[in-house]
């Protein structure tokens, strides 16, 4: 019965805006949706924390009139008349007395005159032979910090629901305090669940995974407030898990339990939420972030003896890596801040045109990962991979573009708002490559960013990027497409189709393609006719890509059709993908560039050579924006660093190879 109402609850898909909805009605209830009690801390600890009453100043800054500079403390009235013709002089004690910079002003003194504005007349052990001449009149109070000038006392220094920055503990230690008050920061259990999961830094093999998300997760809390707790890992055992979260919830606010919220056999974070309290929410129409679970653990829990004796939040978190990083965005952010009395600071949000068609699930509202740059005046917005396994999208990803539920997909080129992750000033100078996969653009990346610049690549293999190039959409693109009838490479594409863009054409690198294979070439494969046989699996790059428009023309000229290769629409984006695939026994082998076999420690079949250029509109190639990029392919460091990459030659390297207006 449970399990049949848990998979009903799971299969509703609650539509966000409701899920949230039921979260905070509980919250409520429980007189939880609001900031935790005020603590009273040292002022040194207080950076960053939010104060949780008024600060209003005890005394004034400064409390007294007090010298702004070094000079000769007097009355301004003394001075009148006084110039280079006329000067005046005064006795230092009974018309003058000496102050440094912070020194109370003597009660009959309104002015103090630098010492670099006078001239002293005399210099001996007795104060009162000193005189001091100036050449012109001062003001009355000139040069004086008047009593109040910063703050006076009872003035309001900090309001409340302020978050707390250097110059601000400086202010509230001169009205007179050492401590503040500020909201207690949410301790938050993070409890990963599975019994496959390993600690960071062990060796794992087939079917164990590291386990990561709770050190996502529990940065994530910090940052946005919180004290994170990362538990130690509990196996998938019913009891287990309710032991840990119970335990958890007698000394944290919140608890949070990574996986085992989805439907399977091993999925127990529904049970344990209903059975310590009330399960809110089983599935939420979102992706990634699907299988999210929304509950309270209750002073009371159902079957037995109480387990906690206050009520909390509990919030069952996928497992996937993607999907529990946006279930804090979502979920755990929001409340964070609540509890906090902080102010949410709302992303910018940009618009941009979409690079390529998306499709997506109708129903489900989708957080797409994107990359962005500015080519003209227009915003690029570029897909990255959508798996929700796949963190190191959201690590490259420059904002979200939200797909709502009902919508199926977006057209390349149409406009859409981008929340940002990154700043507009960073993304200015970003220059979006897009087209063919290499390494070497990973490493240029890499000695741009030590440069002040900043290289984001997208990957739709070498023609994606020339049309991508002839929309507009790109500073530059990496191609290595060998013409058939000529055997050059990319020049006779070019003309195909940027025929009305003037592009500059440089040399990159030279390449080793051939066959990746397992280790110690268990298949005994010899060469590319081997593909064909029927004890092989291939692994192939996607239509467009140059490493595909390669291999087509390979099998034709062996006379190979392809629906004779077991594998042959089994595609992949990247060279390192197809090794991937290979390593991981999906794929006996797959065409590919030497330097990806070494990466993953494969055996490597060469079997060709070929020229990968970068593909330059000649406005772009002319730009500022570009300059570090050109200049990085004549240093020597970077040049030997892709040297040293197996199957690679940096000869004539930066070389214009041509001019296409």
């Amino acid at each position: 019965m449970a399990d049949d109402r848990q998979r009903s609850v799971f299969l509703q898909d609650v539509p966000l805006q409701e899920a949230r909805s039921r979260f905070e009605q509980a919250l409520q209830d429980a007189d939880l949706w609001k900031p935790l009690e005020p603590e009273n801390i040292p002022l040194d600890q207080a950076l960053g924390r939010i104060s949780a009453e008024p600060i209003w100043a005890q005394i004034s800054s400064p409390h007294y009139h007090a010298a702004a500079m070094d000079g000769y403390a007097l009355q301004a009235a003394e001075t009148e008349g006084a110039s280079d013709r006329n000067p005046v002089e005064l006795i230092v004690g009974p018309q003058a007395q000496y102050v440094d910079t912070g020194d109370p002003l003597p009660e009959w003194a309104d002015s103090v005159i630098p010492i670099e504005d006078l001239e002293v007349l005399s210099d001996t052990p007795e104060p009162q032979e000193k005189s001091i001449r100036l050449m012109a009149p001062i003001s009355p109070w000139s040069n004086v910090r008047l009593l109040g000038e910063d703050m006076v006392a009872t003035e309001l220094v900090i309001p409340s629901g302020h978050e707390l920055r250097p110059v601000d503990l400086g202010a509230i230690a001169a009205s007179g305090y050492d401590h503040v008050q500020v909201w207690r920061k949410p301790r938050v259990a993070i409890i990963p669940t599975g019994t496959e999961l390993r600690a960071m830094g062990k060796p794992v093999k087939a079917g164990e995974i590291i386990e990561f998300n709770s050190l996502v997760l529990a940065s994530q809390v910090e940052s946005w407030g919180g004290l994170p707790d990362r538990l130690p890992i509990v196996l998938d055992e019913l009891e287990r898990i309710m032991d840990a979260a119970a335990n958890a919830a007698i000394d944290h606010d919140l608890v949070l339990i990574i996986a085992g919220s989805s439907a399977g056999t091993e999925d127990f974070t529904a049970d344990v939420v209903e059975s310590l309290g009330t399960l809110l929410v089983h599935g939420i129409a979102v992706r990634p972030g699907h299988p999210v679970i929304l509950g309270m653990i209750e002073k009371s829990s159902k079957g037995g003896p109480p387990r906690v004796d206050k009520s909390i939040p509990i919030i069952g978190v996928p497992g996937y890596p993607v999907s529990a990083a946006l279930t804090g965005e979502i979920f755990v952010k929001p409340l964070l801040g609540r509890w906090l009395s902080k102010q949410e600071i709302q992303p910018e949000i940009l618009t941009a045109k979409l690079a390529r068609k998306v499709h997506s699930r109708a129903g489900d509202l989708e957080y797409l990962r994107v990359t962005v740059g500015q080519v003209g005046e227009r915003w690029i917005a570029s897909p990255l991979s959508r798996g929700a396994g796949v963190i190191t999208s959201l690590v490259r990803a420059d904002g979200i573009v939200e797909i709502p539920a009902g919508v199926q997909g977006i057209q390349a080129g149409e406009i859409v708002p981008v929340r940002l992750y990154r700043s507009r000033q960073e993304l200015e100078r970003t220059i979006l490559a897009l087209g063919s996969h290499d390494l070497t653009l990973d490493l240029l990346a890499q000695f741009l960013s030590l440069r002040g610049s900043r290289l984001s690549s997208g990957n739709l293999g070498s023609l994606g990027g020339l049309i991508a190039l002839q929309r507009g959409e790109a500073h530059l693109a990496g191609s290595h497409l060998l013409d058939p009838e000529t055997g050059e490479f990319n020049l006779p594409y070019i003309e195909r189709y940027l025929p009305d863009v003037p592009v500059v054409v440089v040399r990159l690198v030279g390449r080793e393609q051939g066959l990746i294979l397992a280790p110690g070439n268990p298949k005994s494969i010899t060469g590319l006719e081997d593909i064909a046989r029927s004890d092989l699996a291939y692994v192939n790059r996607q239509r467009g890509a140059g490493t595909r428009i390669l291999l087509d023309y390979q099998l034709q000229q062996l006379g190979i059709k392809p629906d004779s290769i077991r594998g042959y629409q089994h595609e992949e984006y990247t060279h390192l993908a197809v090794a991937a695939a290979v390593a991981s026994g999906r794929a006996d082998c797959g065409l590919a560039i030497h330097a990806a076999a070494a990466a993953l420690k494969l055996d490597f079949l060469p079997l060709y050579k070929e020229r990968y250029d970068l593909i330059i509109p000649k406005e772009h190639y002319e730009s500022a924006r570009l300059m570090p990029l050109l200049q990085l392919l004549g240093d020597s460091e970077f040049q030997e660093t892709v040297a040293s990459l197996p199957g690679y030659s940096t000869d004539s390297m930066g070389e214009v190879i041509a001019v296409m207006e």
